[in-house]
């Protein structure tokens, strides 16, 4: 049996879009925040040869620089104000949130609401500004020591310039990413990744026909690739809605006079419960080593260079982490977002119970049991998802932009901000139908 949000949802179309005022705002407010993060990726930091620049970099575009570029929306390859991105926050975030597992205060904040959510959000603002302000340093000394005059006037002044621009570039680029996320539609921080990613396609697509037409890639190679990506999409798109479904049953109650009949449910359990947090995760973490490297400019200890080759972009150590942080975060994320012993404690609360679990502890265990393993293949999904692709990227030289993790980040961002364009339709809508009741109820 459909219900009826269910058939109102099937029925939605976006002519209703035009009566949503709201949301037109929301949609609109959204776009110019992206806009004016695009124009950011293409100001320059002062002080820099474009030319001298742009030799370096496509002489190591294949590498983690590439990676970097990719997640930057194109601010590595320009060298712009923005060349950080977002991506320091990610990372402060990462440590916040590994960080209230192990201390007591922080765990004590998570606990308290909305008021310990701000003190933490605090906190994370306060690390990412430390961050960036790390790898800004290391860019700057990274920049100083590469080859072919890229500073025109290297010094203290440019490295403190290049410090206090980067740094302010990521602090500005947080901030609008959280008013999206308020005042616009969807994730503002996965939106600016996601914009970044969908604004360098083209040139990609054009890029690789164009080695094409010159020979480096084959005609049945390119083709391969297109497939593949076209495959790889309508896995992400399976994948990320199958879910897990849990019967709920509620008995008979009697409310007052009123006795209502016995109902059931169901709690839908995501296969991939983490989302897109994962890659993002792990692929911050390990850019990190690039910018530790910067500061050696080359002339580090011997073991240093050696580690910093191998977590080099397609290499196996590179890969095998990669792996094994986005098994990690997929667990970890989880376990954050969905809590089973609180999800346990509502169900009981409004009498709710699975059939054959015992309410209470019995059906937290129960839940954890069954998130626990479809974990496992939602985790084996993200690394199989961002790992052959990869693969393919670095023995193929094709394009970042076709691989796995840049795939996943654009499909599923895009799945969640038309769900929220979805409900925000489908309240619309709700709302229209109680007006028009309370018409029809004045009349009579």
């Amino acid at each position: 049996m459909v219900s009826a949000a269910e058939q109102l949802a099937a029925n939605l179309n976006f002519s209703a879009l035009a009566k949503a005022e709201e949301l037109k705002k929301r949609i609109w407010f959204t776009l110019g925040a992206l806009l004016v993060y695009r124009l950011g990726t293409y100001i320059p930091l002062p002080g820099i040869d474009p030319a001298a620049w742009d030799q370096i970099f496509q002489s190591q575009a294949g590498g983690i620089l590439g990676m970097f570029n990719m997640f930057a929306g194109g601010g590595i390859h320009r060298m712009a104000i923005f060349a950080l991105n977002i991506m320091p926050y990610i990372s402060a975030s990462i440590i916040i949130q590994l960080m209230t597992t192990v201390s007591p205060t922080l765990e004590q904040l998570k606990k308290e609401g909305e008021a310990g959510r701000k003190m933490i959000n605090q906190y994370t603002r306060y690390l990412t500004v430390v961050l960036a302000a790390f790898q800004a340093y290391g860019i700057a000394i990274g920049l100083e020591g590469a080859g072919g005059r890229v500073v025109s006037d290297p010094g203290l002044f440019f490295i403190i310039s290049t410090v206090i621009t980067l740094t302010g570039g990521t602090i500005f680029l947080m901030w609008l990413g959280e008013q999206i996320t308020q005042r616009g539609i969807g994730n503002g921080t996965s939106l600016i990744i996601m914009s970044g990613i969908v604004a360098q396609l083209p040139s990609a697509i054009a890029g690789t026909l164009e080695l094409g037409r010159q020979g480096a890639l084959s005609t049945g190679l390119i083709l391969i690739v297109l497939v593949m990506a076209v495959a790889v999409i309508t896995f992400i798109v399976f994948m990320e809605r199958a879910q897990r479904r849990l019967l709920i049953q509620y008995p008979k109650r009697q409310v007052g006079n009123r006795m209502f009949e016995s109902q059931s449910s169901h709690l839908p359990l995501k296969l991939n419960t983490s989302g897109v947090i994962p890659p993002i995760f792990a692929s911050s973490l390990l850019l990190l080593p690039a910018t530790v490297a910067n500061f050696t400019s080359g002339q580090g200890p011997g073991w240093l260079t050696t580690i910093t080759t191998q977590l080099s972009h397609g290499r196996p150590l590179f890969l095998l982490l990669y792996v094994g942080l986005i098994v990690f975060f997929a667990f970890f994320y989880t376990a954050i977002v969905f809590n089973p012993t609180e999800t346990a404690d509502n169900l009981k609360k409004h009498g709710g119970f699975i059939p054959g679990i015992r309410p209470g502890e019995r059906t937290a265990e129960y839940i954890d049991y069954v998130l626990s393993r479809i974990t496992v293949i939602g985790a084996a999904y993200l690394a199989v998802v961002c790992l052959f692709p990869e693969m393919l990227i670095s023995y193929a030289a094709v394009p970042f932009y076709f691989g796995g993790t840049s795939l996943l980040i654009v499909v599923s961002v895009t799945m969640d901000t038309v769900a929220q364009v979805q409900g925000y339709l489908l309240a619309h809508q709700y709302e229209g139908l109680i007006k028009r009741s309370k018409l029809r109820g004045r009349r009579r």
